[in-house]
This record gives structure tokens, C-alpha cells and sequence, in this order.
């Protein structure tokens, strides 16, 4: 039994040593992993190991012994999370001591080092003693760029978790660190010790006297100049070791003596990557700078900074110049001060005015944009800033405004009164006397309102502007100067010379009625009510065109100023009053003007979405009045009226849906129960309790009535239920499902039942998954059955088939896949075939009034690309086995579906698809045509060696497209853009023929081409 146990301890041995061997001596590399796969199963120990290493360690030849220590190293360094504290202290010892053996052997020695220094067993002090050993015996530099990123990650796995005994060997522990890392060259090994390097100061690691030699170990590399070579593997960016070096040289306000001189060289220099570079360090600095770093350097510093923004012809040394100076003044606007020390800012602040000041004076000169853009840059950096520069500038732009005459020049000036107003913004000011700009409104409200009066379009747009601005600066516009500026903005909104007068006159409206209800309810809107009712006089007299577009910028200017909720009770009633009096019969109202008061209506509806309150009071008040006019509308008359014509149109039925959708999306989920309540009921029962003037000659049924005036207004209920949160609940939904799958495939009314279609797919949408869903599915599959076979009914069925189908890929629904396939399957229909092959549009498109993200339907982010894996392999497979006549369908729905994916998914694929895409461009169909052309085109950028192989069946496919100039007309910018960059290639021959194309696709499309 004995000899039994004895040979079976004497067995592992024995494969111990066989693995150890095949390692040293035959120079396999297997071996090591095995030997540590069994050391963590158990197998052996590691002090087997190393007993079975013994020779080998102790061998006299360098190789022997560096192929030992090495297999010991990869060991520990899998297996170092078992060693025992005996054993850590063991083996450090002994791998200090190898410190001292041959070259050969250290780098397997810092590989062992490394394992150990991961060790949660490692006993105090000897992190310490490590480290001291390596200073001591190595010379790090000499070793390859391998071993010395093991010594860094040494040193950084000690700094993560002994910090405090490294701490405890003061500068020293710094000292040899910077004899570690002088002379690193390796952008790999700079990255780590850039980080040990920021670790050591914001750790704060003991520097003592090594300050400036720690500075000078890292400056050296400043700035960085790399570039990556072609194909690296590591991924090193010259960008990542700017930042790592920019990182270590903010880091501490201790290398300011020494990094500020260096700074200031380098910005001087003529190298633009050394400007950006330290303009940008610069501006980090003043992070963790005070004025005490920075006073010595200041005159330097700003002359610096003056002239590349004054001389540079780069806007990105303009840039970084600007922030670099607001970093500077908000520095020193932080120091806290002694009673008896010297401001550096307000010294500061004043070398800045005196060298940009009298720039300002000369506004047609090179320099006075530059000048004001120093001041606001430092103006922006502190409210002391900016108090102290404004107080300066203003009066002295204030004068220059009323010395120069022209208006080129009075709008250069005024545009850099609105910066400084702009910066102001930044600031409050608790005590309004505090407020630097109090001393100075009369004259700014002067000045303004002679911008607005002036004939030049550039200078009224500045002085709308600027408006704005002083309106949003507290108590600077009395009570007199609002209803001026409103008297000035109610005039420009009337201007029909220049459309960016009267737009900016609006965007002000909406951003000043917001601040001040009151002025604008008392001054804008009684004037605007009183112009539509003359231009309600004047569509009674039908006036000529120019009165209609009065009445338009009037609608507009009502919309723009409703931005707060109390004048959204003025502007609601008056909108609606002028839509109520256009149905009273007596006047000329066409499409476009009842369009536009609806586009208006819209407007104040989205700006009533900020406010729940404003949300409801819209909402309760508009739906009701537009539900009553378009009823009434519907109602058979002896007198039909102009208007009740028009109301019934399909453009302006979809301008209502919008209107009627924006006001419901934003409901909260009561008060949209409340509203859904009597919709709802006014459709299917033709309850019209809630209705204003609600005494019509006969009843309302739009799904019961025979007229199709009534069934139009089913696209009101569809932009209603459609844009309801989906936690409300529909009451009689049951019946209102059933009614609109009647509906949706009634062959008499096309419109309507496109809408009872559509809004049928927007309910189902949003349905929760269950038995009720099914069961309206199950109903709209067996009528889109019924309804595709032969009969009147085909084409209403086939939309029902796509807004339902639709409505379930966009939710991932499992149904979709077999409407997809039966939408499929009608693309060889002869009647319904190219239908089919548009409906693969729909399919795929974000829809406006039903079906959107806005409108909480179910909306799945990634659908497209979904449903191109799932479906495009069947159409490919479907053209090849079509007959001639079918096979444009299908190239047609392809084409669609490729057209509409996102570009990152599509480009991998075009390859594969390119013969297809090749063969749609000989398709007759136009859309086919343009919409195949879409998909190529960032095909030929992205890919041209893909396109390459094909350029022969390219170019005469193009030839062929060509002679129908209005098929190339939408890509001639593209093609114009695209043609710029061979005017400037190195062959002449290419630029030539450059120029000869670039200069026919400029002709294409006008007379004679």
C-alpha cells in the first residue's frame, strides 16, 4: 500500500518535470499553460514548480535560466490569486535578487514582478522594496518597448492599491520614476506613463525637489508630433496623447513658472498645430490656475492671444485664441483678493480695452470685428467682466451709432451692441440698480427704434434682434417702449418687400409676447383682430391678391405671438371667429385661405403643448368649434355656400387632422378620456350635445348616412383616436372597429374609406397584445379576403390590407409577415400589381397624421432594417421567378424599400443587390428610375471598387437616363458638388474634362439644353 502511494506522488512529479522540460529545453510554448492549468486545478503546488525548475534556475547558462524564470512568470501570472503571503514574500526575494542577473534574463524577472504585484496576498513593505530594486538595478530605457510597458504596469497596479506605502518614500518615489520614464519614446508606453505622471500630482505624491525635472520629463514631448503609422494595429491617435499630455500639464498649478514661458514660445511659433495645441493647454490651465501663477505672464500671455486674432487667417486659432482669453479673465475673476492686494483683473481688463477700444471707432476697417470679439470673449468670463467692459464699450458704440450715417456701418455697430447685450444674459442681478445696462436704455430703446425705421432690410433684421435681447433683460423696456416695440413689430410683420424682415419680426413676437402678455394683449392683438375684420370686408368685395396676403401675414402674426397662455385666450377666439365668419356664406374664401387659418390654428396648437393648462383650453375650445363647422358643412343645403365646399376638400380636411392630432397628442390621459367620450359618440350615435350651434336640418351618421359629405369627416375621427395617449380607453371601440372596416372598403367614397382604413390600422396599432386584438385582426383579414376577390370593392380592400399591415410591422407584430407575404403575392396581380409595388413605400415611410411616434403609436426603432432582412430575399426570389410583364413591381418595391433604409445598413448590401439595381434602371417607371439612382449614388462615393467591375453597364445605363434631361434634374447639385474636387488634380487632362462636365451639368435643364 505504501509503495502504491509513493509511486502515485512520484507520477505528477514526473509529468512536472516532462512539462518543464518540453518548456526549457525544447522551446515549446504549450507546456506553461498547461503547468498553470493545473496548478488551479490542484494538481501541483507552486512550490513544485518550482522544485521542478530547480535546475534550470540555477543553471549557468543566461537562456537556460531566463526560459525557467519565465515559465514561473506565466504561471504566476494566471495562477497569482492562490500564492499565500509565505509564499509572495519567497518569491519576491528571489525575484529581486534576479534583478541583478543577465540582460537576458530581466525581461521574465518584470513579467514575474508584474504577476506578483497583482497580488492580494502581498505583505506591507514590499511594494516598496520592489520598486526601490528596480530603480536601483535596472535601466529601464535600455530594455524593449515590452518590458518597459511591464515596468509602467508595475508601478500602476502598486500606485492603485499601496498607495499609502509608496507615499511613504517621499520624493524619492518620484525621483526614480522619472529616471524610469526619461527618454520613453513609445506612444504606447507614453500613454501609461502620462497617467502614472497625472496620478502622482492629483493623488498628490510627494514632488519635493523633482518639480521641475518632473516638468521637463513630460514637457519634453510637448507638443506632440505623431502620426500614426498606416494599418496600426494598438489604435494610438495623436489625439489620445494630446489629451494624456495636456491632462499631466494643467494638472497642478506648481509647472505654471515653467509651462506658461513654453506656452507663450509656442504660440508664437509657425507651426498651426503647436498654436492650437498650446492656445488649448492654455485654456485648460486656467482650470486650476490663480491669479498668483498667472500675474507674472499676464502682458505675454494677452499680447499673444492679440495677435493671432488679429493676424491669423485661421478660424481655429481664432477660436481657441477667444477661449483661451475668456479662460484667462474668469481665472482672474475667481482669485480671491486681500483688502490690500493689487486687482490683476481690472489691470487686465483695462491693457484690453486700451488696445481693442479705438479699433471700434473705425467699423469699415479690418480690425473692428476682431477688437469686439476679444472684448466679448472676455466680457463673457465673469459678471465683474463684463460690468467693466460694457461700461467701457457701450458709450463709446452708442456715439459711433449716431456719428456714422450709413447703414452698412450703423449695422456693424449695432451688431456689436447686441453681442455685449447678449452677454449680459449670462448674469442676474439682485438689486436692479446693480444692473449695468439701466444707465443706458433710453438710448439703446433710441437706437433700436431707428434700426426699425430704417429702409435697410440687414439693419432691421439686427435691430429686431436686438429688440428681442433687451427684452429678455429685466425692467430695461418701460411701459411706453413695449408699445412702441410692439407698434414697430405689428408694422414689419406687414412688410412685402423682404420676407426675412417680417419672419425675424414674428420669431420676436412670439419671444416677447412670452415675457409680456399684458403689453402685447393690450397693443398687437386687438390691432391684428381689427385687420382681419377688414380683410373679412374685403373677401366679401373679393379685393384683389394683395389683400389675401395681408390676411395671411395677419394669421401668421396671430400664431407667433401666442406663446404664453393668457394671450392664447385672445388669439384662439379671434382665428376662430374668422373661420366661423368665412362659413357664414357671404364671402370668397378659397382652399388656401382656409388652409391657412388652419396652419395657424396648428401653430398655436404646438406652442399650447408646453402648457397643460393652455393644452386643454385649446383643445376643449377649437375641436368643438372646427367638429360643428365641418358638420355643418357636411349637412345637405338648398344654398350650397362657397366655404362648405371647401371645408369637405381633401387638402383641407388633412390641414384640420393636424390641427385637431397636434391639439391631442399632449393630453393627459383624464382629460383625453373626458374628450373621447364625446367624440367618440358624436360619430357613431351622432350626439351633437356638445357642439356650439348645434341645430343642423337633420342628423349626423357618417357610418350609417348614404351622403358622402359625412363620410369625409371620418378623417376628423381618425386624427382624433389616432393621436390619443394609448393607456385611454375608446369607448364603444367594438363597434367603432366594425363600422370602420365597413367603411374602409365602401367603393363609393375613395377618400373616406382610405381614412376608416387608416384609422382602423392607427387603433390597432396601439392595441395591447390579447384576445381582443386578435379578434380585429381576424376581422380585417377575412374583409381584406373577401374584398381582393373579383369585384368593385379591390382596390378599398387592398388599402385596408396595407394600413393594416403597417400598423403591424411597425409594433414587430407576428401577423406582419403574412400580410407582408400577401402584399407579396399581389405585386403579379395585373390590376393591383404596381399599387402593390408603391404600397412597399408606405411600408416603409414615417407617416404624418397616423401611425407616429408623436401620435404614441407603437413604434419599434429599428423596423426598417427588420423588415428588409425579413422580406427582400422573397422579392429577389419573387423577379427571378415573375413573368416579364410583373417583374418592374417588383424591382419597383426593392427599390423602395432599399431607398428608405438607414445608409449604414444599406451600403453592405447594394453589392449583392447590384445586378437587380443595374437592371430597374431600364425600368419605363420613372419612380423605379429616380428612386433605383438614390440607392446608387452613395454606393459610387462609398464603394467605388464595388462599382468598378460594372462600369461599362454603368455608363450605358447612364447614357440611356440621360436623354431625358428631367430624369437627371434632381441630382444635378449633387452631381455640380461632386465635380469641384477634380478641378484641382495634378493631371491637367482630368481638370480639363473636369471643367467640360461640371459646365454642361450647370446648363442641364435651362432653355436650349
Amino acid at each position: 500500500m505504501a509503495a502504491a502511494a509513493a509511486l502515485e506522488a512520484v507520477a505528477p512529479t514526473g509529468a512536472l518535470w516532462g512539462l518543464v522540460h518540453d518548456f526549457v529545453m525544447g522551446q515549446q510554448e504549450g507546456p506553461a499553460d498547461q503547468v498553470a492549468a493545473d496548478v488551479k486545478s490542484g494538481s501541483y503546488t507552486v512550490l513544485q514548480v518550482v522544485e521542478a525548475l530547480g535546475s534550470s534556475l540555477e543553471s549557468p547558462e543566461p537562456r537556460t535560466r531566463a526560459r525557467g524564470i519565465q515559465l514561473l512568470s506565466q504561471v504566476l501570472l494566471q495562477c497569482q490569486s492562490l500564492l499565500l503571503e509565505k509564499e509572495v514574500v519567497h518569491l519576491i526575494l528571489f525575484y529581486e535578487n534576479r534583478l541583478k542577473d543577465h540582460h537576458l534574463v530581466i525581461p521574465s524577472v518584470l513579467q514575474g514582478l508584474r504577476a506578483l504585484s497583482l497580488c492580494v496576498a502581498l505583505p506591507p513593505g514590499l511594494a516598496v522594496s520592489v520598486l526601490k530594486a528596480i530603480f536601483q538595478e535596472v535601466h529601464v530605457q535600455s530594455l524593449p518597448q515590452m518590458d518597459r510597458h511591464t515596468v509602467y504596469s508595475i508601478i500602476t497596479n502598486f500606485m492603485q492599491t499601496r498607495e499609502e506605502e509608496l507615499k511613504g518614500l517621499g520624493a524619492d518615489f518620484t525621483f526614480g520614476f522619472i529616471q524610469v520614464m526619461d527618454g520613453e519614446k513609445d506612444p504606447r508606453n507614453l500613454l501609461v506613463a502620462f497617467r502614472i505622471v497625472h496620478d502622482l500630482i492629483s493623488r498628490d505624491y510627494s514632488l519635493g525637489p523633482f518639480v521641475e525635472e518632473l516638468f521637463e520629463v513630460t514637457s519634453c514631448y510637448f507638443p506632440i508630433d505623431f502620426t500614426p503609422p498606416p494599418n496600426d494595429p494598438h489604435g494610438i491617435q495623436r489625439e489620445d496623447l494630446i489629451l494624456s499630455l495636456r491632462a499631466v500639464l494643467a494638472s497642478t498649478p506648481r509647472f505654471a513658472e515653467f509651462l506658461l514661458p513654453l506656452l507663450i514660445e509656442k504660440v508664437d511659433s509657425e507651426i498651426l498645430s503647436a498654436k492650437l495645441d498650446s492656445l488649448q493647454t492654455l485654456n485648460a490651465c486656467c482650470a486650476v490656475y490663480g491669479q498668483k501663477e498667472l500675474k507674472d505672464f499676464l502682458p505675454s500671455l494677452w499680447a499673444s492671444i492679440r495677435r493671432e486674432v488679429f493676424q491669423t487667417a485661421s478660424e481655429r486659432v481664432e477660436a481657441d485664441g477667444l477661449a483661451a482669453l475668456h479662460s484667462l479673465t474668469a481665472c482672474l475673476s475667481r482669485s480671491v483678493l486681500r483688502a490690500d492686494a493689487e486687482d490683476f483683473l481690472d489691470s487686465f481688463l483695462s491693457n484690453i480695452l486700451q488696445d481693442c477700444r479705438h479699433h471700434l471707432c473705425e467699423p469699415d476697417m479690418k480690425l473692428v470685428w476682431p477688437s469686439a470679439k476679444l472684448l466679448q470673449a472676455a466680457a463673457g468670463a465673469s459678471a465683474r467682466a463684463c460690468d467693466h467692459i460694457t461700461s467701457n464699450v457701450l458709450p463709446l458704440l452708442l456715439e459711433q451709432f449716431h456719428k456714422h450715417s450709413q447703414s452698412n456701418q450703423r449695422r456693424t455697430i449695432l451688431e456689436m451692441i447686441l453681442g455685449f447685450l447678449k452677454l449680459h444674459q449670462k448674469w442676474s442681478y439682485e438689486d436692479k440698480d446693480e444692473r449695468p445696462l439701466n444707465g443706458f436704455k433710453d438710448q439703446l430703446c433710441s437706437l433700436v427704434f431707428m434700426a426699425l425705421t430704417d429702409p435697410s432690410t440687414q439693419l432691421q433684421l439686427v435691430g429686431i434682434r436686438t429688440l428681442a435681447v433687451l427684452g429678455a433683460q429685466p425692467d430695461l423696456l418701460s411701459s411706453g417702449d413695449l408699445e412702441l416695440a410692439v407698434g414697430h413689430l405689428y408694422r414689419l410683420s406687414f412688410l412685402e418687400e423682404d420676407s426675412q424682415s417680417w419672419v425675424a419680426a414674428l420669431e420676436a413676437s412670439g419671444a416677447l409676447a412670452a415675457l409680456y402678455p399684458v403689453a402685447f394683449s393690450s397693443h398687437l392683438v386687438p390691432k391684428l383682430a381689427e385687420e382681419l375684420c377688414r380683410g373679412e370686408l374685403d373677401l366679401t368685395r373679393g379685393d384683389e391678391p394683395t389683400k389675401c396676403s395681408r390676411r395671411l401675414r395677419c394669421l401668421q402674426a396671430l400664431s407667433a405671438a401666442s406663446t404664453h397662455p393668457s394671450i392664447v385666450k385672445e388669439t384662439l377666439p379671434v382665428l376662430l371667429q374668422h373661420l366661423c365668419q368665412m362659413n357664414k356664406g357671404n364671402m370668397v374664401a378659397g382652399t388656401s385661405e382656409v388652409i391657412a387659418v388652419c396652419q395657424s390654428l396648428q401653430q398655436v396648437a404646438e406652442k399650447c403643448q408646453r402648457d397643460p393648462e393652455s393644452c386643454w383650453y385649446f383643445h376643449q375650445t377649437a375641436l368643438p368649434c372646427l367638429l360643428a363647422l365641418a358638420v355643418q358643412a357636411s349637412m345637405p343645403e338648398k344654398e350650397h355656400s362657397v366655404l362648405r365646399k371647401v371645408l369637405l376638400e381633401d387638402e383641407v380636411l388633412a390641414a384640420m387632422v393636424s390641427v385637431i392630432g397636434t391639439a391631442t397628442t399632449h393630453l393627459s390621459p383624464d382629460l383625453a378620456a373626458q374628450s373621447v367620450a364625446r367624440i367618440v359618440p358624436l360619430f357613431l350615435d351622432g350626439n351633437i350635445s356638445f357642439l356650439p350651434e348645434n341645430s343642423f336640418p337633420c342628423r349626423f351618421q357618417p357610418f350609417q348616412d348614404g351622403s358622402s359629405g359625412q363620410r369625409r369627416l371620418v378623417a376628423l375621427l381618425m386624427g382624433f383616436v389616432c393621436s390619443l395617449p394609448r393607456n385611454v380607453e375608446i369607448p364603444q371601440l367594438n363597434q367603432l372597429m366594425r363600422e370602420l372596416v365597413e367603411l374602409s372598403c365602401c367603393p363609393s367614397c375613395p377618400s373616406s374609406s382610405t381614412a376608416a382604413a387608416k384609422c382602423f390600422a392607427g387603433l390597432l396599432n396601439k392595441l395591447p397584445a390579447g384576445q381582443q386584438l386578435d379578434e380585429f385582426l381576424q376581422l380585417a383579414v377575412d374583409r381584406v379576403e373577401a374584398g381582393l376577390s373579383p369585384g368593385p370593392c379591390r382596390s378599398q380592400a387592398f388599402t385596408l390590407l396595407l394600413w393594416v399591415t403597417k400598423a403591424l410591422v411597425l409594433r414587430y407584430h407576428p401577423l406582419s409577415s403574412c400580410l407582408t407575404d400577401r402584399l407579396m403575392g399581389l405585386l403579379s396581380d395585373p390590376e393591383l400589381g404596381p399599387a402593390a409595388a408603391d404600397g412597399f413605400s408606405l411600408l416603409m415611410s414615417d407617416c404624418t397624421d397616423v401611425l407616429t411616434r408623436a401620435g404614441h403609436a407603437e413604434v419599434r426603432i429599428m423596423f426598417r432594417q427588420r423588415f428588409f432582412t425579413d422580406n427582400v430575399p422573397a422579392l429577389v426570389q419573387g423577379f427571378h421567378a415573375a413573368s416579364r410583364d410583373v417583374k418592374p413591381n417588383y424591382l419597383k418595391g426593392l427599390s423602395h424599400v432599399l431607398n428608405r433604409l438607414p445608409q449604414p445598413v444599406l451600403l453592405p448590401e447594394l453589392p449583392t443587390l447590384l445586378s437587380l439595381l443595374l437592371e430597374a434602371l431600364s425600368c419605363s417607371d420613372c419612380v423605379v428610375q429616380l428612386s433605383t439612382l438614390s440607392c446608387l449614388q452613395p454606393l459610387l462615393l462609398e464603394a467605388p471598387q464595388v462599382m468598378s467591375l460594372h462600369v461599362d453597364t454603368l455608363v450605358t445605363k447612364f447614357l440611356n437616363l440621360s436623354s431625358s434631361p428631367s430624369m437627371l434634374l434632381p441630382y444635378k447639385p449633387q452631381v455640380i458638388r461632386a465635380l469641384a474636387k477634380p478641378l484641382d488634380d495634378k493631371k491637367r487632362l482630368v481638370r480639363k474634362e473636369a471643367v467640360s462636365a461640371r459646365g454642361e451639368w450647370f446648363l442641364l435643364g435651362s432653355p436650349g439644353s
